[in-house]
């Protein structure tokens, strides 16, 4: 008796990222089911069972690709940081910057400043951006708001994106980005003022309102410390949300292993840390979150462990970063290239951090990758080879999109 499904795609080679020993997870003469939003067949033609299809496709020898899932963005915000790029190129640091008032500080006054529809059409166009190279799944922080108010209000236009848009949406509560500039004058240490109100204040209501899946904290010497971070991942899991952290970017303050203690979801930046921390990731199964972007725009020179994370087997997600002031990049396919260049992942290792390991990075067990019972989220590829994906810069787009099953 043949089974009923919604899509059969067949003549179709399927880089499927299952970890089965093969490249790629590579079926070279493959065939794909899709039904209920859910694939119900990935493998060979030959092997596949008799299928009644509502809508059948020869895919002329295409290859498929889990949907491309970008694990760390912080597209919703107001204004631009154009002109602070060409102050660090005439020789201003980042650091600098940020002390002075620029940096961060500046994209609050810009973010406060716009209403939510504003942040929603400005956020719309850097979103449409990464669907079309084949993202089907994208994180989006707050931290740029740095009030109750404001950072609900970014949460908002996060979850309206993902209604408004053919994207799944994760949404993240960065409260801990950056001191407020009315904190400055507080009584006692500003910071610790300001910690004590995203514990007490922002995390319940966030929480209660169902704005945020996890919880992140900027953990550095112009951020937060490690005490004041280890409050906030105290007040995430007392609500019930997961944690994940901006990490050793800029120093090594052992922000990474702090995170590993609360079983972080993953650890983001990563630049500083110390190979002799990586085994605590790997026992807390957090995922390394690559974001070369950032490396690149800062002309930053310390490279991420690549060696001891890949020997310790730490799954390394590879992410945009996307943001007004250190990543202005709303391309994951770059950040794949960038990985490989500027960090020596192998195409494989990168194609595999923005697709399965970046769905881990997000607590998402059943994305990133084309196999049965996962979400039918995948992108169709005229190319030779996967490894064509990482190669070229701006030469590669999908032909063809599915999200939960449903043809874009």
């Amino acid at each position: 008796m043949s089974q009923h499904c919604d899509w059969l795609l067949t003549n179709i080679r399927l880089s499927t990222m299952v970890d089965n020993g093969v490249p790629y997870g590579e079926i070279e003469f493959g065939a794909l089911a899709l039904h209920d939003g859910v694939i119900v067949y990935a493998g060979s033609e030959a092997g596949m069972p008799e299928f009644t299809a509502a809508q059948h496709r020869d895919c002329a020898g295409q290859w498929a690709t889990p949907g491309l899932v970008d694990c760390h963005t912080h597209l919703v915000y107001g204004g631009d940081r154009a002109r602070e790029f060409e102050m660090r190129l005439q020789g201003r640091s980042y650091e600098e910057i940020s002390r002075a008032g620029g940096g961060i500080a500046s994209t609050v006054k810009h973010t406060r400043e716009a209403s939510e529809d504003q942040l929603l059409e400005q956020a719309r166009k850097r979103l449409q951006c990464l669907l079309a190279e084949g993202v089907t799944t994208v994180e989006i922080k707050s931290g740029y708001g740095l009030t109750l108010e404001h950072e609900m209000k970014m949460l908002r236009v996060a979850r309206r994106l993902g209604e408004e848009l053919p994207v799944t949406v994760r949404t993240t509560f960065l409260g801990a980005h950056a001191l407020p500039p009315e904190f400055t004058e507080a009584t006692g240490d500003p910071r610790d003022a300001y910690i004590q109100l995203v514990c007490e204040q922002m995390i319940p209501a966030v929480a209660s309102a169902g704005l945020a899946d996890a919880v992140d904290v900027f953990c550095e010497g112009i951020g937060f410390s490690p005490a004041q971070c280890e409050k906030v991942f105290r007040a995430a899991q007392s609500v019930g949300l997961p944690v994940k952290g901006h990490m050793e970017q800029l120093s090594d303050l052992k922000g990474a292993v702090l995170a590993a203690r609360y079983s972080a979801l993953s650890v983001d930046h990563l630049e500083y840390l110390a190979e002799s921390d990586v085994a605590a990731l790997k026992a807390a199964a957090s995922v390394a979150v690559l974001l070369p972007g950032a490396f690149y725009f800062l002309r930053e020179t310390k490279l991420p462990p690549i060696a001891a994370l890949r020997k310790q087997g730490v799954p390394m997600a590879v992410a945009t970063d996307l943001n007004p002031g250190t990543s202005p990049i709303a391309s994951l396919l770059l950040a794949m290239n960038q990985a490989a260049v500027l960090f020596g992942l192998t195409p494989e290792e990168a194609l595999r951090g923005a697709t399965r390991n970046a769905a881990l990075a997000l607590g998402l067990h059943n994305k990133g990758q084309l196999c049965a019972g996962f979400d039918a989220d995948l992108a169709l590829w005229d190319i030779e080879h996967p490894s064509e994906l990482t190669y070229a810069v701006n030469m590669n787009r999908p032909s063809q999109v599915w999200r939960s099953g449903v043809i874009l």
